[in-house]
């Protein structure tokens, strides 16, 4: 027995139910793909001044004469008893070379809790050539209770930064981080 008909053979509501039920399978399938492809789409493109993740660890090498002021931010979300800042608030780096700078952050409770380090960069435009090399913000952190830690950032700002018309005049970047508590499940919360 032949269970496939051709869609000339099937009657107009047929069709029209089973052309409408692929675009809701469609629809579901996209809403799940959104979320990745939407990050790979910010992190190749800057968007949003997502960062770039550098790879290997090196930096170009310092393009000399050319310094940015770079702002560090720290926020907490209010339900995670933590106290984060990073170490200095701002710190002139020249352009291509690899710098590293620190966050402190405490635990204000007497139980251990895992947090997670959401980023962005501002100006939005030097999202793009703002490299991280090594980054708390990587993975999870687990603190223990009264805990404090030094976290370090390695990264470094791209030198075709002062070729890109958009970039070229922004004499200072903000890199800012959010914490959020991370349940038991693993999931932000």
């Amino acid at each position: 027995m032949n269970l496939t008909l051709p869609l000339r053979t099937m009657s107009a509501t047929t069709r029209t139910g089973l052309l409408a039920g692929l675009l809701a399978l469609s629809m579901v399938a996209l809403g799940f793909a959104a979320v990745p492809l939407y990050r790979m789409f910010c992190q190749a493109t800057g968007y949003a001044g997502t960062t770039q993740r550098a790879e290997g660890g090196a930096a170009p090498g310092a393009v000399v004469g050319k310094i940015v002021s770079v702002r560090f931010d720290s926020n907490v979300a209010p339900t995670l008893k933590w106290d984060f800042r990073p170490e200095q608030a701002t710190e002139r780096v020249a352009v291509g070379a690899r710098e590293m700078i620190f966050y402190t952050a405490t635990n204000l409770t007497d139980r251990p809790i895992t947090g997670h380090a959401s980023f962005n960069v501002t100006p939005e435009q030097a999202g793009k050539y703002f490299s991280k090399i090594e980054c708390f913000c990587f993975k999870e952190q687990t603190l223990k209770p009264r805990e404090t830690v030094r976290m370090p950032v390695v990264f470094y700002v791209d030198p075709k930064f002062l070729n890109d018309p958009d970039t070229r005049d922004i004499s200072e970047i903000t890199l800012s981080y959010t914490f959020f508590p991370v349940d038991s499940a693993g999931t932000a919360g």
